[in-house]
C-alpha cells in the first residue's frame, strides 16, 4: 500500500506531494534512531522498538524471565487483570536528556512512584546531580545576542546596533547541548568552581513541580558573568560507587577516562543579562526547574530574600532567537566573515545600485546602504523575520531608507519594486529552512524566478557556488553508525538489522547534516569540487551530473564523505561552509563553526592504516536534479575490505 507524504521542498521553495511506502514514517525513525551512540528508551510508544525488544529477549533466552509492555509508563495498570500483577520494588530507567530532565523525566518518575512502585523501592539508577560552572566567553555570549557591526564608509563609520528589545530579552527557553570538550579553553574564563546545584533521588517520590535551587560562591577572577556551563552525574547505586559523568575534560576526576558521547553532552545556559562579577565578592547561582526546562539567573542574595528572582521559564519576545539559532547569532556576529561581504560590495555597488536582497533575517540590506547603495529592498516572506528587521531598521533610524517587501520573492511584482528595476541582487545566501549546505541553492531558483526583475547588465552576488567533498576518518562520530552487536551480554543484532534494512530506504542513505567542529576527523583526501552553480544565469532544465574519483592519501579508516558548500561572492572573494583552511599535516580539519556539513557514511570502512598495495581511491558519482532541487550522490571504495570501525 502506498500513501501521499507532503513535503516542503528547501530547495526550490515549494511544496511537493511524494508517493511512498505505508511504513515510511516507521524506517525513517530506526534509521534516525540508529543516529545515537545507546540504546535507549524512548519518550513514547513505538511498536517496531517493542517487537525488537520482544525478539531479543527470545533470541536471549529469557522469555520466562522478561515481560515487554508496549506502552507509556504513565498507561500501565498494575493489578491482577493489569500490565503487572503488583507494584514493583525496582524502578530501572533511562529517561534522560542533555538536560537530564528535558524528556520528562521528573513527571514520569513521579508516575511510577505514586502508581507502580513500591514505598521503600530501589531505583537504578539511583541518584542523578546537576553541576553548574560560570563562565565569561565572549564566543558563546556571541551565540545569544547580537553585537554593533562597525562599517567603515565614505561618509565615516557607521555602526549597526541591535534594538533595546533584543538586548534585554531573555533569549530562546531551549537548552543549547554542545559537545563542550571541542570549544577552546582559550574561548572562555572560567568565573567559579563548579557548584553542584541540586539533586534527585530516584528511590524516593520526585516532584515535577517548579522550584529553584541556590549556590553561594565567590568569584575566582573578576569579569563579566554571560554563561552557565552545566552538566550531570548519575550514581547507579545507593553507595555511589557505580558513577557515570558528562564532566567535560576540566572537570573530569580522570580525563584519560573521558568517555565519548552523543546522546548526552553538556549544556550551554545564557544569563538574561551579563553582569559584572567581583572577585572575591559573593553571589548566588540559582538554578530554575520546571517540569521538563532548566535555566539560570544570577542573584546577589538568596532567593528567599531576593524578589528579582522569576520562577516562570524565559520566553524571547524580541522575535530575533526564534528567527536565529545559536549558530546563526554566531554567523552574523563574526566579524571576518561581515568584513568579506563588505569588501565584496564595494566592488559590486555603484551610486545609482538599486538592491534586492533575499536571505531570511539578513543584515546584508543594511551594509548596502550604508556602502552607498542608492535604494534597497529586502524580501523578508515571514511575518516573524518581517517584524525582527523592521525592529532593527527603527533601532538604526532606517526604516525609511529600507523597503521591507513581506512576501515569497517568486511573487514580487515591478510595484513592489516601484517599478524600478534590479542592479544588484544580493544574497549571504541563508534560508532557516536549509538543512543541508546545498538547501541554500534556493537562492538560484529566486534569481531565476526574479529574473524579468533585473535590469540590463544586473550583477548577482554570489555571482556562483560550488560543492566540494572530502574523504575522511572521524575520531568518534562513526560510532552513530556502528552495529551494536553485543551490549553487556546480550545479542542485540536483531535491532542492528532492522536499522540497516531502515536504512535502505532512499531518504536514510542520504547524506544528514552535522557541526564538524564538535567532532573532530581527519582528511584521508585533498577536497575536492565536484559541482558549480552559475548564479549569473538562471536555473538550467537538464540535471547537472559529475563523476570522478577521490585518490587516498594518508593512512586511517575511511568513515565517510564530507560535502559542503563555497560561495563565490566575485571572483576574487569566497565564503566557505566548509573547509576553512588546508588540512594539517596530519590530516587535522578546522571547520566552519557557524554552518554544518554534510556527512556521507560509507557503508563498508576501507582500514588504510596498513598500506594496500597501490593506491587507494572512492569513486563518485553526483547529480544535481533541478526540477527535484535535490542533489544525488553515490560513493564506492575501490577496494569493499571492511576491516572494522
Amino acid at each position: 500500500m502506498k500513501v501521499f507524504c507532503g513535503r516542503a521542498n528547501p530547495t526550490t521553495g515549494s511544496v511537493e506531494w511524494l508517493e511512498e511506502d505505508e511504513h515510511y514514517d516507521y524506517h525513517q525513525e530506526i534509521a534516525r534512531s540508529s543516529y545515537a551512540d545507546m540504546l535507549h528508551d524512548k519518550d513514547r510508544v513505538f511498536k517496531p522498538m517493542a517487537d525488537a525488544a520482544v525478539k531479543i529477549v527470545e533470541k536471549n533466552g529469557f522469555s520466562d524471565k522478561i515481560k515487554v509492555i508496549n506502552k507509556h509508563s504513565t498507561e500501565v495498570t498494575v493489578g491482577p487483570d493489569g500490565d503487572l500483577p503488583c507494584r514493583a520494588n525496582i524502578l530501572i530507567t533511562e529517561l534522560f536528556d542533555t538536560e537530564l530532565i528535558g524528556e520528562g523525566a521528573l513527571p514520569s518518575y513521579e508516575h511510577a512512584h505514586r502508581h507502580l512502585v513500591q514505598a521503600n523501592c530501589e531505583a537504578v539508577p539511583h541518584r542523578a546531580t546537576v553541576y553548574a560552572q560560570l563562565v565569561e566567553s565572549r564566543r558563546m555570549w556571541s551565540w545569544n545576542k547580537l553585537f554593533p557591526i562597525r562599517v567603515q564608509t565614505s561618509r565615516g563609520e557607521r555602526v549597526i546596533i541591535p534594538p533595546l528589545e533584543l538586548e534585554r530579552c531573555p533569549g530562546a527557553p531551549s537548552v543549547c547541548d554542545i559537545q563542550l570538550n571541542q570549544v577552546s579553553p582559550a574561548d572562555f574564563t572560567i568565573l567559579s568552581d563548579v557548584l553542584p546545584m541540586f539533586s534527585v533521588d530516584f528511590s524516593k517520590q520526585v516532584s515535577s513541580s517548579a522550584a529553584c535551587h541556590s549556590r553561594q560562591f565567590e568569584p575566582l577572577v573578576s569579569g563579566r558573568a554571560q554563561v552557565v556551563l552545566s552538566w550531570w552525574d548519575i550514581e547507579m547505586d545507593p553507595e555511589g560507587k557505580i558513577k557515570c559523568t558528562m564532566a567535560p575534560f576540566w572537570a573530569h576526576s580522570n580525563p584519560e577516562e573521558l568517555q565519548w558521547r552523543d546522546h548526552w553532552m553538556q549544556c550551554v545556559y545564557f544569563l538574561p543579562q551579563e553582569e559584572p562579577v567581583v572577585q572575591g565578592s559573593a553571589l548566588c547561582l540559582v538554578a530554575h526547574h520546571d517540569d521538563y526546562c532548566v535555566w539560570y539567573s544570577l542573584q546577589k542574595t538568596s532567593p528567599e530574600k531576593n524578589e528579582r528572582v522569576h520562577p516562570v521559564r524565559p520566553v524571547c519576545d524580541c522575535q530575533a532567537h526564534l528567527l536565529w539559532n545559536r549558530p546563526r547569532f554566531g554567523e552574523i556576529n563574526d566579524r571576518n566573515r561581515t568584513e568579506q561581504y563588505i569588501q565584496a560590495l564595494r566592488t559590486v555597488l555603484k551610486p545609482d545600485s538599486v538592491c534586492l536582497c533575499v536571505s531570511d533575517g539578513s543584515l546584508l540590506s543594511m551594509l548596502a546602504y550604508h556602502l552607498g547603495a542608492e535604494q534597497v529592498f529586502t524580501v523578508e516572506n515571514s511575518a516573524a523575520s518581517h517584524r525582527l528587521m523592521k525592529k532593527i531598521f527603527r533601532a538604526n533610524h532606517l526604516e525609511d531608507k529600507i523597503n521591507i517587501i513581506e512576501k515569497r520573492p517568486e511573487l514580487l511584482t515591478p510595484a513592489d519594486l516601484e517599478g524600478k528595476k534590479v542592479s544588484l541582487l544580493l544574497g549571504e545566501p541563508f534560508f532557516t529552512t536549509s538543512l543541508l549546505p546545498w538547501h541554500n541553492l534556493y537562492f538560484w531558483y529566486v534569481r531565476t524566478a526574479v529574473d524579468q526583475h533585473l535590469g540590463p547588465g544586473a550583477v548577482v552576488m554570489p555571482q556562483a557556488a560550488s560543492l566540494h567533498v572530502m574523504v575522511v576518518e572521524f575520531r568518534d562520530l562513526w560510532q552513530i553508525r556502528s552495529p551494536c552487536g553485543n551490549c553487556e551480554g546480550f545479542d542485540v543484532r536483531i535491532m542492528d538489522d532492522m536499522i540497516k534494512r531502515a536504512l535502505d530506504f532512499r531518504e536514510s542513505k542520504e547524506a544528514e547534516p552535522h557541526p564538524l567542529w564538535e567532532y573532530p576527523c581527519r582528511s584521508l583526501s585533498k577536497p575536492q569540487q565536484i559541482l558549480t552553480f552559475d548564479f549569473r544565469q538562471p536555473v538550467p532544465l537538464q540535471p547537472v551530473h559529475a563523476e570522478g574519483t577521490i585518490e587516498l592519501r594518508r593512512r586511517g579508516r575511511s568513515h565517510g564523505a564530507v560535502l559542503w558548500m563555497e560561495y563565490h561572492l566575485t571572483t576574487d572573494s569566497t565564503v566557505s561552509t566548509g573547509l576553512l583552511k588546508p588540512a594539517e599535516d596530519e590530516g587535522d580539519c578546522c571547520w566552519n563553526p557557524h554552518c554544518k556539513q554534510a556527512v556521507y557514511f560509507f557503508n563498508t570502512t576501507l582500514d588504510l592504516r596498513v598500506p594496500l598495495g597501490g593506491p587507494q581511491t572512492v569513486t563518485y558519482t553526483v547529480e544535481f536534479r533541478p526540477h527535484a532541487g535535490d542533489i544525488t550522490m553515490d560513493f564506492t571504495l575501490s577496494d569493499a575490505l571492511d576491516r572494522g570501525c
